[in-house]
């Protein structure tokens, strides 16, 4: 089976980075770029392009909320038309950037309070998947399953690809446990890889209340602001090897 394996990266800012992107790109197969809202800048995001370019690996739009200092994760009283324009503005800038560097983007991926706040509302999931349809109908929207992003991009006929989040705990609910809360992100690396283990072999995830879920995705996620996550996405790659699958860009794995 293909499996993408992909990061959130470019998350710097200036001479400021979050982790080594440049060898992380060397090891996932897709990239979500932080387009200069949450994080990010020209710069960072033409660099990330060249090299994304360079190893084969898929590029995608990561669009945040306008929020540098709170790094897009705090949920900002933005209406539906304005987080629309800011969607839409990110993605045209890297859509831009690849083009001038002879390649395009393939993906979209939501980030953080963004992503939450489209995921609770039906109507501004509809909203910005037709702007993104608009834009591109060719673009894949990653999603975690069974989420309205999910639900829109499907209405509308755009191909999605679903997630499996390595390093965040999941609850009862298979929703994502609050970073506040204790060991809601998982930075262990025996933990990391028994969690991707039992993805990849029983397509289930233990919750942090020790519950055993379905877990429906062909995409594994681990954050590069999570600690260790250079060595971490090396370890994911190595099991999905390991059991006999390959690692594969979101266009591959959809084909």
């Amino acid at each position: 089976m293909k499996i993408d394996l992909n990061s959130d990266m470019g998350e710097g800012f200036g001479v400021f980075r979050v982790t080594d992107d440049d060898a992380l790109m060397g090891v996932v197969s897709s990239a979500n770029i932080a387009c200069g809202f949450h994080a990010g800048d020209p710069q960072i995001m033409t660099r990330m392009v060249r090299q994304a370019k360079a190893r084969g690996v898929g590029i995608g739009a990561h669009p945040g909320l306008p929020d540098l200092q709170g790094f897009g994760r705090r949920e900002l009283p933005f209406s539906h038309d304005e987080i629309r324009q800011q969607m839409l503005y990110q993605i045209g800038a890297l859509t831009a950037i690849a083009k001038a560097e002879g390649t395009r983007v393939s993906h979209v991926s939501f980030h953080a309070a963004m992503g939450n706040m489209i995921n609770r509302d039906p109507a501004l999931a509809d909203l910005c998947i037709a702007a993104i349809k608009a834009v591109d109908p060719d673009l894949i929207v990653f999603s975690m399953p069974d989420t309205e992003v999910e639900r829109a991009a499907k209405a509308a006929g755009l191909k999605t690809l679903t997630l499996f989040l390595a390093d965040r705990a999941y609850d009862a609910k298979g929703h994502l446990v609050p970073r506040g809360v204790p060991n809601s992100v998982i930075t262990a690396e025996p933990a990391v890889r028994a969690r991707v283990r039992q993805f990849l072999t029983e397509a289930t995830v233990t919750t942090i209340e020790g519950q055993i879920l379905p877990v429906r995705a062909r995409s594994i996620l681990i954050h590069s602001d999570t600690p260790g996550s250079l060595d971490l996405a090396r370890i994911v790659r190595s099991e999905i090897e390991a059991t006999g699958g390959t690692v594969a860009p979101a266009r591959d794995v959809l084909a």
